[in-house]
């Protein structure tokens, strides 16, 4: 039943267009005036394995709910959250120009902070009191829309949009004395109003200046002046069996800016949440829901990470629990991507296709006919994949020769090539195969705040 995914449909059309990638759709929208409230707020390269035990990456912000279990497959860490035979999207931003439009138009990103190799040890004591005035929190009013408008409702007739609203808190890093925050990307995700609460317990509305989901990175400013930004240190001088020390929020702001102890315990651990595979510190300081995006203090009290994850048992009582494994993004990786999206609110050179797909699963492929891979279900009219000649309805079931099944195959794959490569796309359309030469374009964040 070709027919069936090659009628494009009004429905179809009426939808916002977005962009299959490794990097998901970046919907902020902060509209937030930058202005101080009264302080009133008291309240509230190895591939990680697991055999024989099942277990959970859960994303530290209280506002971000789900976990993510893994198993041992075949020697791939794999996550089983959501696993069922539904078709999964996988979406990213659709403004996008070529690599070489946009290039000429760069500047040299901007830089608000440098790295120290320098510094004598200090006690816990000391490293807390230099540390904790660089310490905010940070509460996000967030809203999330569940479309089951999916490839099912075309072929079957359902659907509906349902909208939740939440509070995500979690932890951020002053980077300069005039109102640069980090945090993570999870802590401000469909955030539609982010406040900053600092060690002084004033309170500021926060715009988002760009974020990044793939590395988990946003970057927030406030109006405030005479900060005390964090001393950065360089995390590729770290050796595992160094002091490390984490600062946050845990379970919110009742217990803010806890201080708890630990180690380095492994470097650059390959950990994959959410379909995003990062390279991360592992350290055994405790870390809990509320600590996202606060720092990880080497012995100098120096910011050499940014919390982001940790694992934790699964969800049966009857399972030994899982304790003193946090990750944090290492610091030296994440200033390149905090800079750019400083200086332009995105992060450049990432590529993207310019569409919107689905899975086409065993199940499916039988009863339909077709083969299995990624169906195109909207496309950019000025994306890289629509300028090769690729249409709704066609299903992807390869890459320069790399059989591809799923959208985060997809997602994957094209995370390996730069904007401006050109890549070849095996594609099934009216019961025949074809190919087409596709130049990818760079994903851009038109509507992101930047200093450009």
């Amino acid at each position: 039943m070709m027919n069936d995914f090659n009628n494009n449909n009004n429905e179809f059309q009426n939808n916002k267009i977005n962009e299959v990638s490794y990097y998901p759709t970046d919907d902020m929208s902060n509209d937030a005036s930058a202005s101080k409230k009264p302080k009133n707020h008291k309240s509230g390269k190895k591939v990680l394995k697991f055999v024989g035990l099942l277990c959970c990456m859960a994303i530290v912000s209280v506002g971000s709910i789900g976990a993510y279990k893994y198993y041992d497959n075949h020697n791939n860490t794999s996550s089983v959250a959501n696993a069922n035979d539904n078709a999964t999207t996988t979406t990213t931003t659709t403004n996008n120009t070529t690599a070489s439009n946009s290039s000429n138009l760069k500047a040299e990103a901007t830089s608000l902070f440098g790295l120290k190799e320098d510094g004598k040890d200090l006690t816990p004591a000391e490293i807390y009191k230099k540390v904790e005035p660089s310490v905010v929190g940070i509460s996000a009013t967030c809203e999330s829309t569940s479309n089951t408008n999916d490839i099912y409702s075309y072929f079957y007739g359902y659907g509906n949009n349902q909208s939740q609203t939440y509070t995500s808190t979690g932890t951020g890093i002053v980077m300069t004395k005039d109102g640069y925050i980090i945090t993570n990307a999870h802590v401000v995700e469909n955030a539609t109003e982010v406040t900053v609460i600092l060690n002084t317990e004033d309170e500021y509305k926060a715009t988002v200046i760009g974020k990044d989901t793939s590395a988990d990175i946003a970057v927030l400013k406030i109006q405030a002046t005479d900060l005390t930004p964090a001393e950065f240190g360089d995390s590729d001088t770290l050796a595992v069996g160094d002091y490390a020390y984490a600062i946050g929020n845990p379970l919110g702001f009742e217990l803010s800016n806890t201080f708890t102890p630990g180690i380095i315990s492994g470097l650059d651990r390959t950990i994959t949440i959410n379909d995003n595979t990062m390279n991360l510190i592992q350290t055994s300081a405790a870390i809990n829901s509320g600590n996202s995006g606060g720092p990880l203090v080497n012995s100098k009290g120096q910011v050499v990470g940014i919390v982001s994850s940790k694992m934790s048992s699964s969800y049966s009582s009857s399972e030994a629990s899982i304790e003193g494994l946090g990750f944090a993004i290492p610091i030296t990786q994440a200033k390149s991507i905090i800079d750019d999206l400083v200086t332009y609110g995105y992060v450049t050179g990432r590529p993207q296709l310019g569409i919107t797909a689905e899975d086409i699963t065993d199940t499916m492929s039988r009863y339909y006919n077709v083969p299995v891979g990624v169906y195109i279900r909207f496309m950019d009219s000025e994306g890289a994949a629509a300028e090769a000649g690729l249409q709704v309805g066609d299903i992807i079931t390869g890459i320069n020769g790399d059989t591809i099944t799923t959208a985060s195959e997809l997602s994957s794959k094209i995370k390996e090539y730069n904007a401006g490569d050109v890549i070849e796309v095996t594609y099934y359309r009216n019961n025949q195969e074809a190919t087409a030469k596709v130049t990818l374009h760079e994903q851009v964040n038109k509507d992101a705040t930047s200093n450009s």
